[in-house]
């Protein structure tokens, strides 16, 4: 089963156990989704899918900090239960001791030994990575230890 056809079938469960924040969450992805549909003009891949629950993930973050630093509990709590329904929907996320070891191999493979090699690092990286961890957190192993 497809990630599409596996939200349709996570939406139709959660209208049945009348799980509001599951369905209004599920209901954002697949709107998100269909239109890159449309601004593409194609049906999506899974890997395309899981682009936008990762667009749509880094967007609940950036608002949980927002919410958080203006002291709004109370969407503090809806919006760390969206990030829960989307990451039900993501592969495995990386323990930070993978994604170091894999930061370190991508270093030698690339060569790189300054900062100004980052670039090539990432670009070599994020494709080993593609959806199972944070961008931040790499950027921060691969700028430590280029450093």
């Amino acid at each position: 089963m497809g990630l599409a056809e596996r939200l349709d079938a996570d939406m139709k469960q959660a209208m049945k156990d009348k799980d509001k924040v599951r369905l209004s969450t599920i209901r954002l992805i697949r709107t998100a989704i269909k239109n890159t549909e449309i601004d593409h003009k194609k049906t999506l891949t899974d890997e395309e899918i899981l682009d936008v629950l990762n667009r749509e993930l880094k967007q609940r973050r950036d608002s949980l900090q927002a919410f958080e630093a203006g002291g709004r509990s109370d969407l503090v709590d809806q919006v760390q239960q969206e990030i829960a329904v989307l990451q039900a929907y993501l592969p495995e996320q990386l323990s930070e001791e993978e994604l170091r070891v894999i930061v370190l191999e991508t270093i030698q493979e690339t060569g790189a030994v300054a900062k100004k090699d980052m670039g090539k690092v990432m670009s070599a990286l994020m494709p080993k990575i593609k959806g199972r961890a944070d961008g931040k957190l790499v950027n921060q192993l691969v700028q430590s230890h280029l450093t």
